[in-house]
């Protein structure tokens, strides 16, 4: 009897062994695959980059093929990069994409017309600019005059200004989003409780992530970025990528419906290659290394 129990035991112990190893064999295999579909979302997004960068025949069939490589991989991760790649060719690769680009006028008139939703549930969101000496140049008053005019042509929507202490020479650590609160309300007019600000973002990638928490918490759906012209790509492109995860992974729509541009010609040389740091931005959105962006092998 007692023999028989304890060879019934080996054999129960033996079978939670058994069981446990194809379970860790399984994750494992799991953890393998989306390791691999990560790396090949690194290399979708530097295909990305380098065709908008550099066109050349042939790149719409490379980025379905990075696609269908996700796709065998990972159907979450697949879901999300068809959702940028898919925005990215509108905003990037499309020669037809046109910005809409402020006239200085008090209202958005251009943007009124593209049929962007009003209400409370709409958000006007600005992107700051690199403060010089703590204080605000000419390309920043720029955005927010250009940011008045759709909050203006919105009366209903909320303001959302983005932008940390930046610049050289800022003992005081003055932030872009607390001077644009300023300029918006004393020289635009503006109504100070409309406004919400985020104090931290020092990057495009940072603006995107702490905007987008203020947003979900006033129960904005739509949003209208309003930015430079050579920044309005990337921050589209970055700002869709994190609406694809948070609709994927937490189940909040969030979309952006337009932007609108303060026309300037770049200062800064790096901004040239907005695609390029768009594209590293969002492999950071995606928590993909950003040295797994890497181009696909040239086809022979």
């Amino acid at each position: 009897m007692k023999t028989r129990r304890f060879l019934a035991a080996l054999l129960c112990l033996a079978a939670i062994l058994a069981c446990c190893a194809a379970q860790s064999l399984t994750q494992s295999a799991e953890e393998t695959r989306t390791a691999d579909a990560a790396a090949e979302t690194g290399r979708l997004l530097a295909d990305l980059a380098r065709a908008a960068e550099d066109p050349r025949a042939g790149d719409e069939q490379l980025i379905e093929k990075d696609l269908r490589a996700i796709r065998a991989l990972n159907s979450e991760q697949y879901e999300i990069a068809s959702a940028v790649a898919g925005h990215w060719q509108r905003v990037f690769l499309d020669p037809d994409y046109r910005l809409c680009l402020y006239d200085g006028g008090e209202r958005a008139e251009a943007l009124t017309s593209r049929g962007v939703p009003r209400g409370a549930a709409h958000a006007v969101v600005v992107l700051g600019y690199e403060l010089k000496n703590g204080e605000m140049q000419p390309e920043l008053k720029g955005r927010c005059e250009a940011g008045a005019a759709v909050a203006r042509s919105y009366p209903a929507a909320i303001v959302v200004c983005s932008g940390g202490a930046t610049g050289p020479n800022n003992p005081d650590k003055h932030t872009e989003a607390g001077l644009m609160r300023d300029y918006l309300v004393e020289v635009c007019g503006l109504d100070p409780e409309r406004i919400y600000i985020d104090e931290r973002a020092m990057t495009t990638e940072d603006n995107a992530v702490n905007t987008f928490r203020i947003l979900q918490e006033k129960g904005v759906h739509t949003m209208t970025i309003v930015t430079s012209a050579y920044h309005q790509r990337w921050a589209e492109a970055v700002y869709n990528a994190l609406a694809a995860v948070y609709s994927r992974q937490r189940g909040y729509s969030l979309s952006l419906e337009s932007g609108f541009s303060y026309d300037v010609e770049p200062s800064v040389e790096a901004y040239r290659h907005g695609a390029r740091i768009a594209a590293s931005q969002i492999a950071g959105i995606l928590g993909i290394p950003r040295d797994a962006l890497r181009e696909s092998p040239a086809e022979g």
